[in-house]
């Protein structure tokens, strides 16, 4: 039998989540996506479906130094 890779094949096992303990691994590196972003979506979900950790203590945390698109009002 293969081992439980995530959080919803646990769910799935179990019908519940409670003993899913993720793993960080060589791959849970940290990002400067900002939050919110489709970046940052894509990296979470990337760590939930290899049973990682979501959160990584040098993720990014503010908005400091990013600019974005002005669009003035019709």
């Amino acid at each position: 039998m293969r081992p439980i890779k995530n959080v919803f094949e646990a769910i799935l096992k179990y019908g519940h989540d409670e003993d899913f303990a993720p793993v960080a691994t060589e791959d849970f590196v940290s990002t400067d996506a900002p939050a919110g972003s489709k970046e940052k979506i894509e990296i979470l979900a990337e760590r939930i479906a290899k049973g990682m950790p979501l959160w990584h203590e040098d993720d990014r945390i503010d908005y400091t130094g990013l600019t974005g698109a002005v669009r003035p009002r019709e």
